[in-house]
């Protein structure tokens, strides 16, 4: 019997015929097993590689054939433009079997939320901070709404297994589990990833059913790539245009404001440009994207929402300004293209400066040696725990103390977690009123109430901090959201107030602080905005291949001329790293180390080397510079460096220890509820990388040392 033949008659029917299937997709043939027998699955193919499918085709047979009630099957997203991008296909696909599904997150109305309570669909399509409200809101029955609940689809796995929203919705289902009283089954979906062991026994959590990685492998077309140094953003923008007349092209950038400023000048060109990007309004995305899917020679401008498997339909061409933070980035971008039988998959570089020409060499470089970057999952997510006690204190109005941690339980984010630890969490909690303790059970305290109830709890929903946004209206629309500060520093200026958001050029009108409305009309000119957001670390990988880049003589086929005279200046530049892998030299700005080591590792070290040197020291991703008293002496900066060799610094310990030196003194807004030594730990794991540090130095340290914080540790993928 093959793999279709398992799917019910009525399914297979649909598919032939309603879905006009010849024959299903390896990764489609490949998951029906394990899915119908009820396993636990990673799920792995391409971006737009029928994914989607692949996990519901068997879903829907077990749905045809046995008595699954709603709500039945909950899928799971990162982002909202996800679930708006699939709402249609999956209602297409629950249609097949004569079933329904269901879209819930912020933007949908009250009075569709009440029809579905009343009535519920088989499928809930959700984000996990949309499933939080639902749980901890008096005016959802979760118990009964939850009873049948059979399977969790996770799309996207990838991005949630690294952060604290993996956390977050690690602990969700287990609260899942405990209200529907069955083990439920649970499917992630995720692009190629270094180590998808790992997030399967992340996502396995508590539950007792056979696992199963879905990897149908399979020949890939070997892709074209292209790295071209064009110096400016102009300059990239003619070139976008230049290249590939009449066809579609997706321009990936890594921040809304490059993202605006390229859109402003490609349609200044006569360019049809769109923009899509986080801050931009439900609408403006939508009407963007449909208008990119329906044309053709036109290209849409991105960050990386649009890595996450929204379908802009089919691509001839990707192209990415400067370069992705990672492999596993540029896989996911690249993949949008070769889709159509015969295509093949591209991506083109247009790099508009110098450093992030060797930061894109070196991408191509780990890809064509097979590298992917692993995703490690946290297992001590103190941070998470305590917010989850929050929320489950708010959903029981008032939970026992011995109760809580049974709803929790078997959580991955929390297994490397001691009892005596969580013991720890409540009674801070308790100490700085938190939480507070009324007959047996634990309520949300008067500071809790102060600094996570407000708009009925609202700060409880989503893990991860949101800046001040002022929402940019146009008569009665709705353009997106920028930064209060920046529109500060607008308001402040002599020049006109104007700026641009969607791609198009707005002028301030006013300005109502107090509702967080600025009202606009059109310009002819305006300044890309600015969002709030640290500085990016790369990780030590990466950072270690842009060195092998600058070392050796071999050239990639892909670099333009213009690449290649760039990237032989910078080797020029960096003769003195062939002699040695991390040397300490002396330069105009007083002493820098080559360590190569990425933003997190050297960040530890600048604050290990200014407590023993004083002075000033400054952390980039390839290299440390010390100044004043620090860089008066290279021999005792050697000598520093070869004490903390022998001692196998640096430790957790000396981590721990400069934690709160990082430069970066919040990682989580739940950062308060947790005492001293866990709140140091907590930045460690969020902000310096223990292992890379010591690599640079020549330490080996321990290996219970490098393990505790490489499963902590929250990557940037």
């Amino acid at each position: 019997m093959s793999a279709f033949d398992r799917l019910s008659s009525a399914l297979q029917y649909q598919i032939a015929n309603t879905l006009s299937y010849r024959a299903l997709r390896p990764v489609q043939e490949a998951a029906i097993g394990p899915v119908l027998d009820g396993k636990n699955a990673v799920v792995l193919a391409p971006t737009a590689g029928g994914k989607t499918e692949a996990a519901f085709f068997p879903l829907l047979a077990s749905m045809d054939t046995e008595d699954w009630r709603p709500v039945s099957v909950l899928y799971l997203s990162p982002i909202r433009a996800l679930l708006n991008n699939q709402e249609e296909r999956v209602a297409k696909l629950a249609g097949l079997v004569g079933r329904r599904s269901f879209k819930w997150h912020g933007d949908t109305t009250p009075s569709a939320r009440k029809a579905f309570l009343r009535d519920p669909a088989d499928i809930l399509l959700i984000t996990p901070e949309s499933l939080e409200a639902m749980l901890i809101s008096p005016r959802v029955p979760t118990r009964e709404l939850f009873a049948g609940l059979r399977t969790v689809v996770i799309d996207e796995v990838h991005s949630f297994a690294a952060d604290d929203r993996g956390a977050h919705l690690s602990s969700l289902m287990e609260r899942l589990t405990r209200y529907c009283g069955r083990d439920v089954q649970r499917v992630g979906l995720s692009a190629t990833v270094g180590n998808p062991g790992e997030i399967l026994r992340w996502i396995q959590g508590s539950s007792q059913r056979v696992a199963e990685v879905v990897d149908p492998k399979g020949s890939r077309i070997p892709p074209d790539l292209a790295l071209d140094y064009v110096a400016t953003l102009e300059n990239a923008a003619m070139v976008v245009k230049a290249l590939h007349p009449g066809k579609k092209r997706l321009v990936f950038v890594d921040s809304r404001r490059t993202a605006e400023g390229l859109g402003h000048i490609l349609k200044q060109l006569g360019v049809t440009a769109f923009v899509s990007h986080g801050s931009l309004s439900f609408p403006e995305r939508r009407d963007a994207e449909r208008a990119f899917q329906e044309g053709r020679d036109c290209v849409i401008v991105a960050t990386s929402a649009l890595e996450l498997g929204i379908d802009v339909g089919d691509l001839d061409h990707v192209l990415q300004i400067d370069s992705p933070p990672s492999v596993a980035s540029f896989l996911q971008r690249m993949g949008r293209t070769g889709r159509r039988d015969g295509a093949v998959p591209n991506c083109t570089f247009l790099v508009t400066k110098e450093m992030a020409v060797l930061q894109a060499a070196a991408i191509i470089r780990l890809y064509r040696e097979g590298f992917i970057e692993d995703v490690r999952p946290s297992r001590r997510a103190t941070h998470i725990l305590a917010h989850q006690l929050m929320g489950l204190s708010i959903q029981a109005s008032g939970i026992g103390r011995g109760d809580w941690w049974a709803w929790l339980e078997g959580a991955t984010a929390f297994d490397g977690i001691s009892a005596e630890e969580r013991s720890e969490i409540v009674q801070h909690m308790l100490d700085t009123t938190i939480l507070s303790e009324q007959g047996g059970k634990l309520w949300l305290g008067v500071e809790g109430e102060k600094r996570y109830g407000r708009a009925n709890f609202r700060e409880l929903y989503a893990v991860f901090d949101v800046p001040r946004l002022v929402t940019v209206r146009s008569n009665t629309e709705e353009i997106g959201t920028v930064d209060a500060l920046f529109l500060m520093t607008l308001d402040s200026d002599r020049e006109p107030a104007s700026f641009t958001l969607a791609g198009r050029a707005w002028e301030i009108l006013s300005i109502d602080w107090k509702r967080g409305i600025c009202a606009v009309r059109p310009a002819s000119a305006g300044r890309p905005p600015r969002w709030a957001g640290g500085p990016q670390h790369l990780r030590y990988e990466l950072c270690q291949a842009m060195r092998r880049v600058l070392v050796e003589d071999a050239e990639d086929a892909s670099w333009s001329p213009r690449a290649r005279n760039v990237l032989s200046m910078m080797r020029t530049e960096h003769t003195f790293l062939r002699a040695e892998a991390a040397p300490v030299l002396e330069s105009q700005d007083g002493i820098t180390w080559w360590t190569f080591a990425g933003g997190g590792a050297n960040l530890l070290l600048v604050r290990m080397l200014e407590a023993e040197l004083g002075g000033q020291c400054v952390s980039r991703n390839q290299s440390i510079t010390l100044k004043g008293e620090a860089g008066k002496s290279i021999v005792r900066v050697q000598q520093v460096l070869s004490a903390m060799r022998a001692a196998g610094q640096p430790t957790e310990e000396d981590a721990l220890r400069h934690a709160e030196g990082t430069g970066r003194s919040r990682v989580s807004k739940f950062q308060p509820c947790l005492p001293d030594r866990l709140m140091r730990e907590l930045l460690v794991a969020g902000v310096l990388d223990v292992k890379g540090a010591r690599q640079s130095v020549g330490g080996s340290g321990t290996a219970e040392d490098a393990n505790r914080f490489e499963t902590g540790r929250t990557r940037i993928l």
